[in-house]
């Protein structure tokens, strides 16, 4: 029986009881107090005792004369810590934090990643706005397929001004099976990400260098400048047609390939997004390869530099316009999302 259930029911007796004898009960059991508050320097108290001197504080004006086992200020620690709990369990009602999103969006993120081992959580982020599905790159990070490799690097843009009238141009090269070495010069405008121009060569000269850049910019169209390295590629034909077409040249110091960092940053994202991952035969096979791999460049990868859009912008397609479809391309090693109707 708990020490508050016995004083109620001392308390019930006490009521048919004559005064005198009352008066010797409280004379023995306040002597009993002071010999256990004497040789007892801490007593245990229960959660209902302390409920019980709470409770009794509140409705009694004497309980501070009467308290012997504990301070008064204790009692009114009591009745405050009640206080705080009380207030905590009504906020913890509800659910904290964002809302969960749909088994729908959690799949979606699930399945394009998986389609996708080399896309980041911002790619991800930006191919699911597209199809109007707007959730925080850390919830794509919470649910996505996770990679036993480190993602590869992100490239920092550092060429900032006179982005609508610049060009960069640069070559890389590509091994063919059968042991031959084509070139591939591309040609990037800086301010949408966009490859201008591009061509296959076995044997670059500077005829055939200066002929992309007629191709490229016909009929005056041709920015003021054009960023581009030190390569003997770029000789006195070169310097020629380069100066009819109105181009005004910056060259990157020797061996400093950051400083054409938009072009290296592409060339890089087509080695490890296309070429990695195919045999080349010939340099026709090497052009329809790229031509395919730039067509969805334009039209559906989106871009960090261009929040999150593609260099051709891409509408954002809401969820009342139909179910996600999954496209592939660049014979599968991509996927493109769209939304189609039934």
């Amino acid at each position: 029986m708990t020490p508050i259930i016995r004083a109620l029911l001392a308390f019930a007796v006490s009521l048919v009881r004559s005064r005198a004898s009352l008066q010797v009960e409280i004379l023995a059991l306040q002597h009993q107090l002071a010999v256990y508050h004497r040789s007892i320097r801490r007593p245990r108290v229960c959660p209902s005792d302390r409920i019980f001197w709470s409770w009794l504080s509140r409705g009694w004006s004497r309980w501070r004369e009467v308290v012997v086992f504990v301070q008064p200020a204790t009692v009114i620690a009591w009745q405050r810590q009640r206080f705080r709990e009380h207030w905590a369990r009504l906020s913890r009602t509800g659910r904290p934090g964002r809302p969960a999103i749909t088994k729908e969006v959690r799949e979606l993120i699930r399945e394009v990643s998986g389609a996708n081992p080399r896309w980041g959580s911002p790619r991800i982020q930006g191919e699911l706005r597209k199809l109007g599905i707007a959730v925080a790159k850390s919830t794509i990070e919470k649910y996505r397929v996770r990679l036993r490799r480190p993602p590869s690097p992100s490239w920092r843009a550092f060429l900032k001004n006179h982005l609508t009238e610049l060009v960069a141009l640069d070559f890389f090269t590509v091994p063919t099976v059968g042991f031959k070495v084509l070139f591939v010069l591309i040609v990037l405008a800086h301010e949408r990400r966009r490859v201008v121009h591009f061509n296959v060569t076995e044997h670059p000269t500077a005829q055939w260098t200066a002929q992309q850049l007629v191709e490229a910019f016909p009929w005056g169209t041709a920015p003021k400048y054009l960023l581009r390295d030190r390569d003997a590629v770029y000789g006195d034909w070169f310097q020629r047609r380069i100066r009819n077409l109105g181009f005004d040249q910056i060259l990157a110091a020797p061996r400093s390939p950051w400083q054409n960092a938009y072009v290296q940053r592409l060339i890089g994202s087509i080695r490890r997004e296309c070429l990695d991952h195919v045999m080349i035969v010939s340099d026709n096979h090497l052009w329809r390869l790229l031509a395919s791999y730039f067509q969805y460049y334009h039209r559906w990868r989106t871009h960090l530099s261009l929040a999150m859009d593609c260099p051709e912008p891409r509408p954002v397609l809401p969820p009342d316009q139909g179910a996600v479809v999954e496209v592939p391309e660049v014979g599968g090693l991509h996927h493109h999302y769209e939304r189609m109707a039934a």
